[in-house]
């Protein structure tokens, strides 16, 4: 006959376990995306060298920072990338 161990009970929730459980750091949920329009607003950290660079082309060709940036990235996306000689469709 083999010995068994009881299941132990779950604790029931309190008001105090409650509040400890959603005190936790993960427990807070991400907040809502912020929406401009039909696009997603995102932070980005950039060298300050290459933000330079960007913005005087901006400059140039009548667009905004963002304009650029976005135009680069959809570029980059559909017609692909080449990093350290490795291109990327």
């Amino acid at each position: 006959m083999a010995i068994t161990r009881p299941k132990p009970k779950a604790p029931e929730s309190t008001p105090a376990v409650d509040a400890f459980i959603s005190g936790a750091p993960d427990a807070v949920r991400a907040p809502k995306p912020t929406m401009l329009g039909n696009k997603r607003q995102i932070s980005l950290t950039i060298n300050p060298a290459l933000l330079d660079k960007v913005d005087a082309m901006a400059a140039e060709m009548g667009q905004t920072r963002a304009g650029i940036i976005n135009m680069a990235i959809y570029r980059m996306v559909e017609h692909g990338v080449t990093i350290d000689g490795l291109r990327k469709e």
